[in-house]
């Protein structure tokens, strides 16, 4: 039944790229992948082989790439991806020694890739279970890893009419997951290979920390070397429509604070949009020069790839998403000792449900919500300050995944 449905879903790709860039970029590149693979892999090399779905895995994955850089020069990776949105982004990363897509998961592509790369050892970030591959891998007995993993009743290795394609998890060599529930419900399905590690994007966060940009645009834009009186800074990041709906009033009102808006979606519709809401003087990051950015008390973020080191800018940080289907990336603000604020749907992002337990950060529902507590942390300076350093201890006291991933396993 699962090699049907693969089949069904390869003919659908194959369809849908007629109408659809993005799923176009997806299905040339699986199709581009045996060819660079037959061209870059070298022989004569043993190779570790990492695969993530998409961006957010991949920057779980990161640290163990890098990790295993240091501590094993000897070997190369292969990083393959399933989404453009991972492989567009990371195409050219230099942390690996081949980067392609990964061709759909038929058996005879899982054989032909495997027979090509010969990989030494497999890890697959968080929710990657594809059944072929996994199988070819046992197979041929190549240690495979699941990382950053996490679990959840309702999945379906946990139900009656999943537990054939439950077998797919007796592949592993060994699972490291985020949490002791995850540990649980492994067990109730005979999977005892686990161990609790946590989530390495915490170590991730850190890296990033330490690697942030100064940008100069933005010095400017908050005042930079001014004196104790320059306004407080709110970060919004990865923003979507309800979320600007709601906190770009109160700010409206406000005019003690200057906001940094960097959208999720970047086009010029959404950017008007966003524009059209504020009133106050507002320049984009693109179109800006250092004495616009000074003047202006809103800076739209046009452009990409800006975020991770514009939090630390900020006194209080927002995160977008939590109106739709779920918040984006907390801990890039939380590592900077700032509160954050999200959205409602948030229940299933444990690195959210942490901070919220650790009292760094909060949720709300409605515009006066987010009004009562914004304004509590405008004027109770010592509370911000408490709740700041109170997200970025929670984010120091998870970090050490990749340590224990990379002192466990055998190379």
């Amino acid at each position: 039944m699962y090699n049907i449905i693969i089949y069904l879903i390869q003919a659908g790709v194959a369809i849908a790229s007629l109408f659809s860039d993005k799923v176009r970029k997806m299905w040339k590149g699986e199709c581009a992948s045996f060819g660079i693979l037959r061209k870059q892999i070298d022989p004569n090399a043993r190779y570790v082989w990492f695969h993530a779905a998409s961006l957010g895995e991949f920057e779980q994955g990161r640290p163990l790439m890098e990790e295993l850089r240091k501590r094993h020069p000897e070997y190369k990776i292969l990083l393959t991806f399933f989404s453009p949105s991972g492989y567009e982004v990371r195409k050219d990363y230099r942390g690996a020694d081949v980067i392609c897509y990964l061709p759909i998961d038929t058996i005879g592509n899982a054989r032909k890739f495997l027979r090509i790369v010969h990989p030494v050892m497999a890890f697959f970030i968080k929710y990657e279970f594809w059944y072929n591959y996994l199988h070819v891998l046992k197979h041929r007995h190549v240690p495979t890893y699941s990382v950053s993993s996490i679990f959840r009743p309702d999945q379906v290795f946990f139900k009656w009419y999943g537990r054939q394609y439950s077998r797919v998890l007796q592949c592993f060599t060994r699972f490291y997951v985020q949490n002791e529930e995850s540990r649980r419900l492994l067990g109730t399905i005979g999977i005892t290979q686990v161990d609790v590690v946590g989530d390495t994007r915490f170590d991730r966060v850190l890296q990033i920390k330490e690697t942030a940009r100064t940008l100069p645009i933005v010095d400017a834009f908050v005042g930079a070397g001014t004196t104790d009186s320059a306004p407080k800074v709110f970060v919004a990041g990865s923003s979507w429509p309800p979320d600007e709906e709601r906190f770009i009033p109160f700010f409206n009102a406000h005019k003690d604070w200057k906001i940094i808006i960097a959208p999720h979606v970047i086009g010029e519709d959404h950017l008007q949009q966003i524009t059209q809401q504020l009133q106050m003087k507002t320049v984009r990051y693109t179109q800006a020069t250092e004495a616009t950015a000074r003047e202006a008390r809103c800076l739209i973020i046009d452009c990409f790839g800006l975020l991770s080191s514009i939090y630390h800018y900020g006194q209080v940080a927002y995160v977008g998403g939590g109106f739709g289907v779920g918040i984006h990336n907390v801990l890039e603000a939380a590592v900077w000792d700032m509160p954050v604020i999200f959205g409602p749907n948030n229940a299933h992002f444990r690195e959210a449900q942490g901070l919220k337990a650790a009292q760094g950060g909060f949720d709300f529902n409605t515009r006066e919500e987010f009004e009562a507590l914004i304004s509590r942390l405008d004027t109770d300076a010592e509370w911000l300050a408490q709740c700041g350093k109170k997200a970025g201890a929670f984010v120091a006291s998870m970090t050490g995944a990749t340590r224990k991933i990379m002192d466990s396993v055998a190379l």
